[in-house]
């Protein structure tokens, strides 16, 4: 009679148990938006889309089950050093609470396998790609250098974007250093870039008025020895960052290289 019972109570378990979807609207759905949002809705939100979170995670982490241990581990204990997302989306959002004791282990594991398997949706990942094309389109055309590859990085952002991450791992005595370096570079290209702007301003302005087309060239020319002043500090910018960090430290950086 006891493994009757026994074999009727595991056998309701496993009808009545919750799905990942049902786990995943009951546990995170208060935070975060499972369907895919517009950008408009982006940033009123109070925590990352689903969507975001894993497109997050794919970026640095391939293995299935690398990731299914993070996603257990990180709401559990959550800490901004372990976050995928950049440091200052954090500083925004803030951390989320944990739900340690709150849901159990065995829930975690059948979220994260739902988050797997269904995010992020292809959707989002156009509309991602679209935000990022045009992000760049803007980036080109405010840039006052003269070299805009994606393998010359805004490199000073980009380890903002990761400042607070263990697995960037930087110290106190780099992230001084690199302060430095960021200040020096954005007092410079600043400058630079407002000579740039008004120079730009006033070679439009005559071919709108339909002045002679010779009395643009020394504009020009100037406009030229700005964008090759400018270009020669993110080099240096780009020259003494690398110099601060380390190897492996570049090569975490790698994906997000041309982010």
């Amino acid at each position: 009679m006891k493994k009757v019972l026994l074999l009727l109570s595991l056998t309701s378990t496993m009808i009545f148990a919750a799905t990942g979807a049902e786990l995943t609207k009951n546990n995170c759905a208060s935070c975060h938006m499972l369907t895919t949002p517009t950008p408009d809705m982006i940033p009123d939100m109070k925590a990352p889309p689903m969507d975001a979170v894993m497109f997050h995670i794919n970026l640095v982490m391939q293995d299935k089950k690398e990731i299914k241990d993070f996603i257990v581990d990180y709401v559990q204990y959550p800490k901004a050093s372990k976050s995928v997302c950049e440091s200052n989306k954090v500083q925004n959002y803030g951390l989320m609470p944990s739900l340690k004791g709150k849901v159990s282990e065995l829930d975690l594991a059948t979220i994260a396998d739902h988050m797997i398997a269904n995010y992020p949706s292809s959707e989002f990942e156009v509309m991602i790609k679209e935000i990022q094309k045009n992000d760049k389109m803007n980036a080109l055309i405010n840039s006052p250098f003269l070299l805009n590859s994606e393998e010359l990085p805004h490199l000073t952002k980009l380890l903002l974007n990761n400042w607070d991450k263990a697995a960037l791992g930087l110290t106190d005595e780099q992230k001084e250093k690199l302060l430095v370096v960021r200040h020096e570079t954005l007092s410079a290209i600043k400058e630079i870039k407002q000579k740039v702007q008004a120079l730009e301003a006033e070679i439009i302005e005559t071919m709108v008025d339909d002045e002679a087309l010779e009395d643009t060239y020394p504009k020009l020319e100037e406009v030229a020895k700005l964008k090759v002043e400018a270009t020669k500090v993110q080099l240096k910018c780009l020259k003494n960052s690398m110099k601060i960090l380390n190897d492996a430290q570049i090569e975490f950086l790698l994906p997000f290289w041309d982010a």
